[in-house]
């Protein structure tokens, strides 16, 4: 009987087992580095960010990303931890990277199984694939969120500081005995892809107008973008 030839590695998976310690040379470092991100708004959209916590294979924190990404959607967030962390990877050089998050829209977007239809995501989508195409292995994973804590704090922590306008002092350890020092910040939106536009630019302008049969009118000729929340002020 010929032998059996081996199977081809798969590029995603949805539910990795725990990594088995390496055995590494000296001066070496682990194939691998796992990721733990998240991304969040409050309001959807809202003022939003995104965290993650970068390990080596054997537990050692590499890096903690945190970032405020301004009024945005928990989705447009969600992506945006996925690519800080791409972009960690390839600025680092590690070829193989595990990413582990609680958005399982985003997992199986990027697994294949769901489509991408909203167009503010495409953008994000295709950027994300033309950054995993440059590491040798990639697996994403879905996790529950009180499987995430870490990464779910640090996109609190970003929700934050955006919210007290620029407040960026907070600082924390890289690994048990070294020195503190400021979150790793990575790309969070596609430089070389057209970003969709933003109609939450000018969320803080007042308007007037008036309503009639349950719609709002405004006066000057402005118009609202699709999907804007309005608070109504009796005159």
């Amino acid at each position: 009987m010929p032998p059996r030839s081996p199977a081809a590695p798969s590029l995603f998976a949805e539910s990795p087992a725990p990594a088995a310690p390496r055995t590494q040379q000296s001066g070496q470092r682990s194939d691998w580095i796992n990721a733990h991100c998240d991304g969040g708004a409050r309001g959807n959209p809202g003022p939003s960010g995104y965290g993650a916590l970068i390990q080596n294979d054997e537990g050692v924190v590499l890096a903690e990303l945190s970032e405020f990404l301004g009024m945005r959607t928990n989705n447009y967030a969600e992506y945006s931890g996925l690519l800080g962390c791409l972009q960690y990877a390839l600025d680092h050089n590690h070829p193989r990277l595990r990413v582990v998050s609680d958005s399982e829209l985003m997992v199986k977007q990027i697994q294949g199984k769901y489509q991408v239809k909203s167009p503010d995501l495409k953008p994000l989508f295709e950027e994300a694939k033309r950054r995993i195409a440059k590491l040798e292995k990639f697996e994403i994973s879905h996790a529950l969120r009180h499987k995430n804590k870490d990464a779910d704090r640090l996109a609190n922590e970003a929700m934050d500081r955006g919210m007290r306008r620029g407040n960026t002092s907070d600082v924390r350890p890289a690994a048990s005995g070294q020195p503190a020092q400021a979150p790793l910040k990575a790309t969070p939106y596609p430089t070389k892809s057209e970003a969709p536009p933003d109609p939450y630019a000018k969320a803080d302008a007042m308007l007037r107008g008036f309503t009639k049969d349950g719609v709002v009118h405004v006066l000057g000729g402005a118009t609202l973008p699709d999907g804007v929340f309005v608070k109504i002020i009796r005159e």
